[in-house]
């Protein structure tokens, strides 16, 4: 039995090749291997004897070369002609590849980026796996212990399918980051290749009949991902889903915010001078539906703060830290899970999968793209403020979305509705009388004045909207009748 070793990480190699020399194994190496192992005293052939050349323009050209390739596609079958050509037979191949990733992301001149490019080490890994009946395809090291086992006990075939397996999605991720390299300052390129790795298992989808796992795309870096659970229950597909949604949120706010969300929608948004007081506020804004749901934070929860959810029920409760008297409050309800987030969510590509295929989109990074004053009254700066809080909570609330708010916490939140002004007359229900002298944000604009001469009969003191309706006047008319001040942003954020 021979076997081919050429790897540029060189973790376990020795233990590995020495396991295999001493179960009778013949070890051939190409160069850097074959010194690494020489050094440790392993009688290894260098695979220049077989092909009859050194290593060519700096190490770029080495396995290249039909004596090797010729030994690892070989059939049972084939073996006969392979030995008449003068060649013999490898029945494992162990490579790993250039760090071209790493060398991408660090910043490196392209020249030195593209020398990253592995050509010989995808090329064998291919062969060994398409030619798995015979032969052990090991790319990766953390295999090194089982494939020795099975060599121990004469060989796995089932082992040899998985591991062929591996390499070609291996390989296969592989090119995806270098393809993705060459046009990455293309925003939407001819080809897309998303590369998902199995994060985790999960009991299940939204519902107990769905089977779901946690994917993560290669090369990308979420918050979620990059977090800890400190305690509590593994995270559900629904919990990754709602935690998602909540981060977005509140990363929206440079003051300590809190932000209450059940099922992807906002509940309850509130801002403070602390964690303390702005839960406070976020509860207040809607103290039914917060139960059950999760709350983030964007500052690091104290002990005030977990005294102030006390003992309501919820599932997870998200921040960039927690203190250890917060996390020793917590650690009384032990099935909450305590997320610690290390960054804030900044928009990138998002995508929505169709049967299929995916829609694809750069992220809502705005909240206003203006402040266009249409109305007779101008709003104060209060008001203005408040306008551009309720109109961050509305561009993540559920079109169709209208938000009351004050300069603190939200009133009310109607959202999902497939009438504008149905959401509205929602969220003005919730908010009912703090909605005199309060703002309303609107996610779309209004096609008819339905939703002004509402927010009127309420008291609303100020309103937001994209604008771009062909009957704006109508709107800005009964805006000015009631006296209320409106701004157009020149931005919509549906989010369906």
């Amino acid at each position: 039995m021979r076997a081919l070793l050429s790897v540029y990480d060189k973790r376990g190699i020795l233990e590995f090749a020495r396991g295999m020399a001493e179960l009778g194994v013949e070890l051939w190496a190409s160069g850097g291997t074959a010194k690494v192992l020489r050094e440790a005293g392993l009688a290894v052939r260098e695979l220049a004897e077989l092909t009859g050349f050194a290593e060519l323009l700096g190490g770029r050209v080495k396995t290249l070369h039909p004596a090797v390739f010729a030994g690892v596609l070989a059939r049972e079958d084939q073996l006969g002609e392979l030995g008449a050509a003068g060649f013999f037979p490898f029945d494992l191949v162990a490579v790993n590849l250039y760090p071209f990733e790493e060398a991408a992301g660090s910043g490196l001149p392209e020249a030195e980026v593209l020398e990253q490019i592995d050509i010989g080490g995808p090329a064998l890994l291919r062969a060994a796996a398409k030619n798995f009946p015979r032969v052990y395809a090991v790319a990766d090291p953390a295999d090194y212990p089982r494939v020795l086992e099975a060599l121990k006990k004469g060989g796995d075939p089932g082992l040899r399918r998985a591991l062929a397996a591996k390499a070609f999605a291996l390989a296969a991720a592989y090119d995806a980051a270098i393809a993705d390299w060459f046009v990455r300052e293309e925003a939407f390129p001819e080809r897309k290749v998303l590369v998902l790795e199995q994060e985790a298992p999960l009991r299940y989808g939204e519902n107990p009949h769905q089977p779901a796992a946690l994917y993560r795309i290669r090369g990308e870096a979420g918050p979620l991902f990059l977090a800890r659970v400190l305690q509590g229950k593994p995270m559900s597909y629904n919990n990754y889903a709602d935690a998602e949604a909540a981060w977005r949120l509140v990363s929206e706010f440079e003051g300590p915010a809190a932000v209450a969300v059940k099922h992807q929608m906002p509940s309850g948004v509130g801002l403070g001078e602390s964690p303390a007081e702005a839960y406070a506020r976020a509860y207040a804004a809607d103290p039914v539906s917060i139960f059950g749901g999760i709350v983030a934070f964007n500052r690091v929860v104290d002990e005030r703060a977990a005294e102030a959810i006390g003992n309501l029920f919820l599932e997870i409760v998200l921040a960039p830290g927690f203190t250890e008297g917060a996390r020793e409050r917590f650690s009384r309800k032990k099935n909450l899970r305590l997320i610690e987030v290390p960054a804030p969510y900044r928009p990138g590509l998002e995508f929505r999968h169709l049967a299929g295929g995916f829609l694809v989109q750069a992220g809502d990074g705005e909240v206003f793209g203006e402040a266009r004053v249409v109305t007779e009254r101008a709003p104060s700066e209060d008001e203005l403020r408040a306008l551009r809080f309720a109109m961050a909570v509305a561009k993540h609330a559920r079109s169709n979305a209208i938000v009351v708010a004050n300069g603190e916490r939200t009133l009310g939140i109607g959202q999902g509705q497939t009438s504008r002004v149905d959401a509205a007359r929602i969220a003005l229900e919730r908010a009912g009388e703090a909605a005199r002298g309060a703002v309303l944000a609107s996610d779309g604009f209004f096609p008819f004045d339905d939703v002004v001469r509402l927010a009127a009969r309420y008291g609303v003191a100020a309103i937001a909207q994209p604008g771009g309706s062909k009957r704006d006047a109508d709107s800005i008319q009964a805006a000015n009748e009631a006296g209320i001040a409106m701004v157009f942003t020149g931005l919509r954020h549906f989010r369906h």
